[in-house]
């Protein structure tokens, strides 16, 4: 099949697309490059550096492709408080963009990625599940789950077929220390021998997912057609920003010591997801454990550490 996706050349787009590779799909890449690099491109892929939020015509034109996966995204939530515009512009006036593409040249589906905390607020109950009630306290969580509604009038108005798959906190190699994401920060931080930051007390919680366990599932799914059709992708696993860090102390074998500092706004507390859905409908079983994980995305922070210099 030819597939495109948004986002290719980003920290999870970039290893869904090395996994349509080896799966022998034709891939399409577009990417501004705004957080993305063009040397985590597959170089089978065909690449096309593009803003979502501007015309795709031409390239879908061009390109023609079956199924669309959407990984572009502003997925920063401290960001999004500050640029609130920025946010929305990126993740909903974008996925539109998508959207309209995938209508005038007849794309047979789109796999929308989600957030699986960002979108619920603080959670009423743990685990989250599919059906927990919605109440985002960030423009990010905000942004994400409205343009899920518009994926969903995309398949009600125009037949688009659709899956929504919504992360857990997704970490692993590639990940750029500048995304706010917690693992390469706080990797990036001990080796270059800066103290690292949490905020908080650091015993709020987080259901972490490695990616390449993420991106192979996404890949192997793609074409299903399951009973529903947004999915929670975890580990279904609470694990504090202080165990990360203890870990990462563990492997990097520093005497670094991380400060507290005052919680932020719009983070939720604690959060879990249930995965049950998924495992019923898709046979979701990630493969990664949480430890062999982060050990791997340390050693690769290490080894690419001048890709961040």
């Amino acid at each position: 099949m030819k597939v495109l996706v948004t986002g290719g050349a980003g920290f999870i787009g970039s290893r869904i697309v090395d996994f349509l590779i080896k799966a022998g799909h034709e891939t399409v890449v577009i990417d501004n490059l705004s957080t993305g690099r063009k040397d985590f491109v597959n170089p089978k892929a065909i690449f096309y550096q593009a803003d979502i939020t501007k015309s795709l015509d031409t390239i879908f034109h061009k390109e023609t492709p079956e199924i669309v996966i959407h990984t572009a995204a502003q997925t920063m939530l401290r960001y999004s408080i500050e640029n609130p515009i920025f946010d929305a512009t990126t993740n909903i006036i974008g996925t539109i963009n998508v959207l309209e593409a995938c209508k005038k040249f007849k794309v047979k589906k789109i796999i929308y990625t989600s957030t699986g905390g960002a979108r619920v607020g603080e959670p009423k109950y743990l685990p989250v599940d599919e059906n927990h009630p919605l109440n985002p306290s960030s423009p990010y969580g905000i942004s994400k789950h409205s343009a899920e509604h518009y994926v969903w009038l995309y398949n009600q108005l125009c037949g688009i077929d659709y899956l929504i798959f919504c992360f857990g906190n997704v970490y692993g190699p590639r990940d750029n220390p500048k995304s706010n994401r917690a693992t390469p920060i706080f990797s990036w931080k001990i080796l270059t021998n800066q103290v690292p930051q949490i905020f908080g007390d650091g015993n709020q919680t987080r259901d972490f997912i490695y990616v390449l366990d993420l991106a192979e599932f996404i890949v192997a799914n793609m074409t299903k057609s399951p009973e529903h059709k947004l999915f929670h992708l975890a580990n279904g696993e609470q694990t504090s920003v202080n165990e990360l860090f203890a870990l990462l102390k563990e492997f990097s074998q520093t005497k670094i010591e991380a400060i507290h500092t005052e919680s932020i706004k719009g983070e939720i507390r604690d959060i879990v997801l249930d995965t049950r859905l998924a495992q019923k409908e898709l046979n979701w079983k990630p493969k990664t454990t949480f430890r062999e994980g982060i050990k791997e995305t340390f050693n690769w922070m290490k080894e690419n550490k001048k890709l961040f210099e």
